[in-house]
C-alpha cells in the first residue's frame, strides 16, 4: 500500500486527536471519522497481506533476473538472494531493491529484437501486471 502504512496510521492519530476538540464541527467531525474508517479497513487488509505479496514479487523478479543471466547486468547478483528476514520494513527494502533491478533489465531488453530477449520482455509485463494485482484492494474498507 502505497503511502506505506505507518504514514496512513499517522495520519489516522493526527486525524482522532484534530476531531477530540470540543468545538470542532459535527459535520467536519463525522467526514473525519468516516475517512478514519475507510483509511484502517484498506490499512489492516493491505497489512494482513504484504509480507506473502512481497515475498511473491521478490522471488518472481528474482527469476527474471536468473533467467536473464548477462542482461541483467550488475544485478544479476540479485537473483541468488533470499527473503530469510520478514519484517515488512525488510522485505520492503528487498523488494525496492529488486524492482529498480527489474526496471533496469526491461531498459536493457526493451528495444532488443532477439528473440529471448523479446520473451523476456514479455514476462517482465506479466510480472508487472501480477504485482498490480497483487496489490489490489477488495474494496470492503470498514
Amino acid at each position: 500500500m502505497k503511502p506505506d502504512i505507518p504514514a496512513v496510521l499517522a495520519e489516522i492519530a493526527g486525524l482522532a486527536a484534530r476531531n477530540a476538540a470540543p468545538d470542532v464541527d459535527p459535520a467536519e467531525r463525522a467526514g473525519a471519522l468516516g475517512l478514519s474508517a475507510a483509511l484502517l479497513g484498506m490499512a489492516a487488509e493491505a497489512w494482513d497481506g504484504a509480507a506473502q505479496r512481497l515475498v511473491e514479487e521478490n522471488q518472481a523478479v528474482r527469476a527474471l533476473l536468473a533467467d536473464a543471466g548477462e542482461r541483467a547486468g550488475e544485478n544479476a547478483s540479485l537473483a541468488s538472494g533470499a527473503d530469510n528476514d520478514l519484517r515488512i520494513s525488510t522485505l520492503s527494502a528487498n523488494n525496492a531493491r529488486l524492482r529498480a533491478a527489474l526496471i533496469a533489465l526491461h531498459e536493457a531488453v526493451e528495444g532488443d529484437e532477439v528473440p529471448e530477449a523479446r520473451a523476456l520482455e514479455s514476462r517482465i509485463w506479466d510480472e508487472l501486471r501480477l504485482s498490480t494485482e497483487r496489490r489490489r484492494l477488495s474494496g470492503a474498507l470498514a
